[in-house]
């Protein structure tokens, strides 16, 4: 008998784009698919952002503002 064993699920990551702030002085970051707009500015601090990739947990968004290409 196990005691203190629960079932894991495993945890999808995959590739995804993200947007990364271009400041040194903020460490903001977001998920593509969890911008409320087209504009590359940062949120925190008004800075231009830039794309990149990183591999994530899988993070679905179901908001109805998102819009998926």
């Amino acid at each position: 008998m196990a005691f203190g064993k629960k079932n894991q699920t495993e945890i999808k990551e995959e590739e995804t784009k993200i947007w990364v702030c271009t400041s040194d002085d903020c460490n903001c970051w977001m998920r593509d698919n969890f911008r409320t707009n087209e504009e590359n500015i940062c949120p925190m601090c008004g800075s231009k952002m830039e794309e990149e990739n990183k591999v994530l947990q899988v993070v679905e968004n179901n908001s109805l503002y998102y819009k998926q290409d």
